[in-house]
């Protein structure tokens, strides 16, 4: 079988992209990261996604980006609530607090280090370009950017051995599209978690970015969330 990376946070987007990449017969090794966010109960989820498609390793890797800062994820910032204006799919955005400098090329060159190490040629990465908070890490030059830079840093791909691939199957779907597509793949979006202010017990506060993109792709499907929201049920 043919082996690939997946970042996995235990998020709607990267569980969905999971069953899509095994659904592809790809051999999964899976990786998360424990990376000081405040919402580090997505861990949790990750390790039941991973556990339910019996992935052939996952991996949890420990960073403290708390000593960088400068995230609401990361620091003692307020997380955004209540930014209604995250799903008008507006191009216009103001790049939110809750970006966290540079995770995305972190987490990448981390699994491109692993993609190495394993002779794979295929990094998974569930970011999307449609329905999100406006982080440039998602968008779609940066994930070419980072493929051609792969292929210029690496000795495979230096060497021509494979051609190494940054996958994002999920870039410019919307989150209507993306709970669909892992609805028909047999995705238990119960097992999975997306608020990033989660309350006692991991339970989602309903109105930060994540959970306003959620909620909206789940009533665009017209599907209810298996999820209990602070307020709700």
């Amino acid at each position: 079988m043919k082996k690939a990376v997946i970042l996995l946070s235990g998020g709607l987007d990267s569980t969905t992209l999971l069953a899509v990449a095994q659904s592809e017969g790809y051999d999964i090794h899976a990786l998360s990261f424990n990376y000081g966010q405040r919402h580090k109960v997505e861990l949790e989820s990750a390790q039941r996604v991973a556990k339910y498609f019996d992935v052939t390793k996952h991996l949890v890797i420990d960073i403290n980006l708390r000593e960088i800062g400068g995230s609401a994820l990361t620091a003692e910032i307020e997380v955004p609530k209540g930014r209604e204006q995250i799903t008008d799919n507006s191009t216009d955005r103001e790049i939110p607090v809750s970006y966290v400098p540079a995770r995305n090329a972190i987490f990448l060159s981390f699994a491109l280090a692993w993609a190495e190490t394993l002779e794979a040629a295929d990094i998974f990465i569930g970011a999307n370009a449609i329905d999100y908070s406006g982080y440039p890490d998602c968008r779609p030059e940066y994930i070419e950017a980072f493929e051609k830079m792969a292929r210029l840093a690496t000795r495979a791909g230096s060497e021509g051995k494979r051609t190494l691939r940054i996958q994002a199957p999920l870039l410019r779907c919307s989150k209507k599209e993306i709970i669909q597509k892992g609805m028909a793949l047999g995705v238990d979006y119960g097992a999975t978690h997306s608020c990033y202010d989660p309350g006692p017990g991991g339970m989602a506060c309903g109105r930060c970015d994540a959970c306003l993109l959620r909620l909206k792709g789940f009533a665009e499907a017209g599907i209810d969330d298996p999820l209990p929201y602070h307020g709700k049920g």
